[in-house]
């Protein structure tokens, strides 16, 4: 299931990620913004576990976040301001890394590190800026759903329509949240209009 944030303000913040002027600690702080409106899109009442707590008005129970239960897969490097935004929401919940180079002839992207804790039952959220052609979300969630997880979420800043269909198609259960749908994919299957290589703008390595 694809949900699609479209709203003037991530119109607004994404518009300002497409600015060539934008540096690279604005890049950064401009994804972590946009991700913490996909975490609330995201969140679902069954994430919510109540808790007994000590407040001024004396020990009563409130919903809260099951901080154990969920787990944050990055895909490397690209990944890392948004990762950091969901730390910052939730730090005692657990951390995975996958690294994927994308081959620049055949487009298809190729796994040369998993670092992923424990998955069994617990909540998967996938943080990875863009989706392109899909092949990098398509493998990370075959891998994930090895580990067995209770489900996978996805929070994208941009996709492309051609690659949000193919993993739909692919995994037709995943919950995909993307701030905005940009308009295709070019000859070279980069995102158009896009932001240019997120990793790049993000860390300086122009």
């Amino acid at each position: 299931m694809t949900h699609a944030l479209h709203s003037p303000l991530t119109t607004h913040l994404i518009n300002r990620l497409r600015d060539g002027t934008t540096d690279a600690e604005e890049f950064r702080r401009l994804v972590k913004q946009l991700t913490l409106l996909l975490v609330d899109a995201a969140l679902g009442e069954d994430d919510l576990k109540p808790v007994p707590l000590r407040t001024w008005q004396g020990e009563n129970t409130y919903a809260l976040a099951d901080e154990s239960e969920i787990v944050f897969v990055t895909i490397l490097r690209a990944g890392l301001p948004m990762l950091d935004a969901v730390m910052d929401l939730f730090p005692k919940a657990s951390v995975g890394f996958l690294a994927m180079k994308r081959d620049e002839t055949t487009h298809e992207a190729k796994l040369y590190y998993d670092r992923v804790p424990e998955c069994r039952g617990r909540h998967v959220v996938i943080v990875d800026p863009m989706v392109a052609t899909g092949g990098s979300l398509n493998d990370a969630v075959t891998l994930l759903r090895q580990k067995e997880p209770a489900r996978i979420t996805s929070l994208h800043i941009i996709a492309s329509p051609e690659g949000v269909e193919k993993v739909t198609a692919t995994h037709p259960e995943l919950a995909l949240f993307i701030a905005q749908i940009d308009r295709g994919l070019s000859a070279d299957k980069f995102i158009l209009p896009g932001l240019g290589d997120a990793g790049d703008r993000a860390f300086n390595t122009l």
